[in-house]
């Protein structure tokens, strides 16, 4: 099975939704699961993985709701309060959905670089294994050294780090400082990464397979085959790139891989990594 691990929905409203900028009017209409059923039977996927698009429990809970009825959503990754002293109430109230597989906060957008490592954050991050729930991790470059520091906070703690921690990408300068702390990241063995979310970061007027490759190496020499997952940002990539075309871009990215290898990339570490066809275990204890 070939799994896109990272997509969103959303019903566009402008106050909602308002990290989508005026430059980015491709992604000012609604995006829903007819339009994303279009888009995987094109390319040959056959399931997905939603991801929260706002940070409130409302979608969280619209996200499952739409899960429950279609069955190429193999599972949700939604926002809860994490920072909060109501957490493990909010927490409760999810558990056992089948849906539930991780929670994410958006790091990348707190004005403080260190958010990642806030006492109360963290209090809410400890519970989240108690609950069968994985952390996805949101966050741009910068702020590797803090996550770094994070994830050893929380060694039990399984995470998957969202868009290969966007690193800034243009022809003229590889983004060294990136590659180096990604790699170290990497030797922590409870978390995997996602290539997803990559085109959105280029920073020249086009991007080729030739300018990512260089990423992607990094990524599979820190990650290994058996710890990357495939996705496609959709709709943010269409920024970027269409679906189709990105999907060819990373099978033509993992081509040089063995088939099992290549069969890992693209579903089989997002089944193992999210639980996807198994109920979330219920709380322990």
């Amino acid at each position: 099975m070939e799994v896109d691990s990272h997509h969103h929905f959303w019903k566009y409203d402008p106050d909602k939704y308002a990290w989508i900028g005026k430059d980015m009017g491709v992604l000012k209409r609604d995006f829903l699961p007819a339009d994303l059923s279009r888009e995987i039977e094109a390319a040959g996927i056959d399931g997905v993985v939603s991801v929260q698009a706002r940070q409130t429990i409302e979608e969280t809970r619209w996200l499952l709701e739409i899960a429950a009825q279609h069955d190429f959503i193999l599972g949700v990754v939604g926002w809860v309060p994490l920072a909060t002293s109501e957490i493990g109430d909010v927490l409760d109230s999810f558990d056992g959905s089948p849906w539930l597989k991780a929670v994410r906060h958006v790091v990348q957008d707190e004005p403080d670089d260190e958010f990642i490592l806030r006492d109360d954050f963290n209090r809410g991050v400890a519970l989240l294994k108690d609950f069968g729930l994985v952390y996805d991790v949101l966050i741009f470059a910068k702020h590797l050294l803090p996550t770094i520091r994070f994830v050893d906070r929380h060694q039990d703690q399984p995470f998957v780090l969202d868009h290969i921690a966007k690193p800034t990408i243009a022809a003229a300068q590889f983004h060294k400082t990136w590659a180096a702390q990604l790699r170290e990241l990497a030797r922590r063995e409870n978390v995997v990464c996602k290539f997803s979310g990559v085109v959105t970061e280029v920073r020249d007027r086009e991007w080729s397979l030739d300018l990512l490759r260089p990423y992607w190496d990094v990524a599979l020499a820190a990650f290994g085959p058996d710890r990357l997952l495939f996705g496609s940002d959709w709709p943010v990539c269409l920024l970027r790139s269409d679906y189709g075309k990105w999907v060819s871009t990373v099978r033509a990215l993992i081509g040089e891989l063995s088939n099992e290898e290549q069969a890992a990339i693209l579903g089989g570490n997002a089944a193992r990594a999210y639980a996807l066809g198994t109920k979330t275990p219920a709380k322990k204890g």
